[in-house]
């Protein structure tokens, strides 16, 4: 059963645009190896530059083989480079009844 997942990707200073092209690789890779679904994601800011994505896993399983993936493990480096993953709740919006983002897909 797919698992839908929200992460949060703060851009480190003077990264937004190597964040903004990274997020739109990071689909096909996980989909070329096999892990995510065929359902598209949603990507959006918050307010305080936060970039949320919501995408769909395969199942936990393929979640867990993701940290084993040559290529998941070098594009989690790449990101690691160019921001830092929050947890949603940071994002000023989301505590709010209807929580609204900026749309960047």
């Amino acid at each position: 059963m797919g698992r839908i997942v929200i992460v949060g990707y703060q851009p480190k200073p003077g990264e937004q645009a190597e964040l903004a092209a990274l997020m739109k690789t990071h689909l096909p890779i996980l989909r070329e190896a096999g892990l995510v679904t065929d359902r598209e994601s949603i990507i959006m800011q918050a307010e305080n530059g936060t970039i949320v994505e919501v995408f769909e896993w395969k199942s936990k399983a393929a979640m867990n083989s993701a940290h084993e993936h040559p290529s998941v493990l070098k594009m989690w480096a790449d990101y690691d480079n160019c921001c830092t993953y929050v947890p949603v709740s940071e994002t000023p919006e989301i505590s709010d009844l209807f929580s609204e983002f900026t749309p960047l897909n």
